[in-house]
């Protein structure tokens, strides 16, 4: 029903807002990639775009086909190589950001696992910032984590806000520093939260710095203090803070997926995982069971 090569410039759009970066990213004409989401919307009778002359942004419907194009291509992609017979194989060093350790990640790593039993995969979870740092040392291949600010590399798998979050009980009082729990340098989150309060000229005082979110969330959920974390990926047990409690904003975050200098040997497992995340993503919003 849908063409897959429309389907992957519609991820290209969707992950650019752009059609001129889509196309560039392609390999393109800006008017071929025109053509290609218009007749999609057409297949789809829906609009997937809210376009003009300075900005591109996916509707509702937009977004639900996200989901759908990832999975689409996914299965197109598993069945070629089921037919023509080519195998994934290789060492593959993939790493996943401490936001992922609550989520439904494993489940995708195990169907992974499943349908490419000659990849060997090495898992390393770690501070989004530690896994950008070894992406870049070359030590590592596949890296799914925060973006850092200003830095336009990595394939987009969704963008969400960071809030601050504590115990249902939790009270600041604002005649004192604000009590962080924070992860340790040089982790996204902690810099961010750090960088709003700073603007706000409000104190604050870390009470409790951990690089395990297991940790934060523990002395999170013991009243100890305040952390900044992903509106979609709130831990149990914790509650985003009310506006009442005058903490600043903290602006939205993007999670990407970036390849690093893949070796040769790790180039089709790398590209496989990837899509198994694209096409798994709205799994990573859920905690696991």
């Amino acid at each position: 029903m849908y063409d897959p090569a429309q389907l992957r410039t519609f991820l290209a759009v969707a992950q650019t807002l752009s059609f001129t970066r889509a196309a560039r990213r392609l390999g393109l004409r800006q008017s071929t990639v025109s053509q290609h989401v218009r007749r999609l919307e057409d297949a789809v009778g829906r609009q997937l775009f809210l376009r003009d002359t300075h900005s591109v942004e996916l509707t509702e419907d937009g977004e639900a086909m996200l989901g759908f194009a990832r999975r689409i291509l996914a299965a197109h992609e598993q069945a070629a190589a089921f037919f023509t017979g080519t195998r994934v194989r290789g060492r593959l060093r993939f790493g996943a950001s401490e936001d992922f350790v609550l989520t439904r990640l494993p489940e995708i790593l195990e169907g992974f696992r499943y349908d490419h039993p000659e990849v060997d995969l090495e898992l390393t979870v770690e501070l989004s910032g530690t896994l950008h740092e070894q992406l870049a040392g070359g030590k590592l291949d596949l890296v799914l984590a925060k973006r850092r600010p200003q830095d336009p590399h990595g394939e987009l798998v969704w963008h969400d806000d960071l809030v601050w979050i504590g115990a249902e009980r939790l009270r600041l009082d604002p005649e004192r520093p604000v009590p962080l729990i924070v992860y340790p340098p040089p982790g996204i989150t902690r810099a961010l939260a750090l960088e709003a309060l700073e603007r706000q000229g409000r104190p604050w005082r870390i009470v409790c710095t951990s690089g395990s979110l297991n940790g934060l969330v523990a002395a999170a959920r013991a009243g100890l203090g305040v952390m900044a974390h992903s509106r979609g990926l709130i831990p149990p047990g914790l509650f985003r803070l009310p506006e009442r409690a005058g903490l600043p904003e903290l602006g939205r975050v993007d999670f990407v997926l970036v390849h690093g200098r893949v070796r040769a040997s790790a180039r089709n497992a790398a590209d496989a995982l990837a899509a198994a995340l694209l096409a798994g993503g709205e799994r990573l919003h859920r905690r696991g069971g």
